[in-house]
């Protein structure tokens, strides 16, 4: 059974559902038998590249919020995120175009370290002193990864190469009415939206296994839980809902 995953680097949502999806697999009693594929989505694609700002800034200017406010933000955010077990930095982390890091995912993919490169990435994104929009931070995750490190380098210095197949999994994400991330497909029959819980992921699988058709998690109007939960833990363009976050509740990007 292949489960393709659509993420993004800069969407917290992708780092938690990332580690909750791992669990509710290694629950499952045929995780042996998953390929698991994860595919590119950016949530800023306008953005150019060098174009950074620190996450906090960001969050302030475009929601029309103090700093206090912005990074009690990303306090709900990161709050989630230690109860499964991650490290979440909230002070210097910066935010700018992904495109690059997708490019060399594709790389990794081709290499058979797909999966090794984009939980590197993750945890410089959100856990390390590390910018993965610089270059010889990506070029270092890469070979961390197990990658050629001139191989990366000349990846990185050619715009066109593996760009297709980063517009190719957004075209498909559009295709299958994804506007928002993490977005889970199970054996192109079940659809799962948003950073769910552990047993959720587990369930979909056991379903899907058995081959059953089942209305995609968060869109069933009859599961009310389940619809909760994929608003409250999804990146879309315009930022990503953090759940039970108080007065100061709102998107994130």
């Amino acid at each position: 059974m292949r489960v393709e995953i659509w993420s993004d680097i800069a969407c917290p949502w992708c780092y938690v559902g990332k580690a909750r999806f791992e669990k509710g697999l290694a629950a499952f009693a045929h995780r042996d038998d998953v390929e698991v594929v994860h595919r590119s989505f950016e949530l800023d694609p306008g953005r150019a590249k060098g174009d950074t700002a620190l996450v906090v800034d960001m969050l302030a200017t475009k929601y029309g919020r103090t700093r206090e406010e912005a990074r009690s933000m990303e306090e709900n955010v990161a709050s989630n995120a230690r109860s499964e077990g991650l490290d979440y930095r909230i002070d210097g982390r910066d935010h700018g175009s992904t495109f690059d890091i997708h490019r060399l995912l594709h790389l990794a993919k081709a290499r058979g370290r797909q999966d090794e490169l984009l939980s590197l990435a993750y945890r410089a994104n959100f856990a390390e002193e590390r910018s993965v929009f610089d270059s010889e931070t990506l070029v270092a995750l890469a070979v961390e990864a197990g990658l050629d490190e001139a191989e990366a380098r000349a990846v990185l210095a050619d715009a066109d190469a593996y760009a297709d197949d980063v517009r190719a999994d957004e075209r498909e994400a559009a295709e299958l009415g994804a506007n928002g991330v993490p977005f889970f497909v199970l054996d192109r029959r079940y659809g799962v939206s948003g950073g769910q819980p552990a047993e959720v992921f587990t369930q979909a699988l056991e379903q899907a296994w058995q081959g059953r058709v089942i209305t995609e998690i968060g869109q069933d109007k009859g599961d009310a839980d389940a619809n909760d939960a994929s608003d409250a833990a999804v990146c879309g363009p315009d930022g990503c809902a953090v759940p039970h976050a108080g007065p100061h509740a709102g998107a994130h990007a």
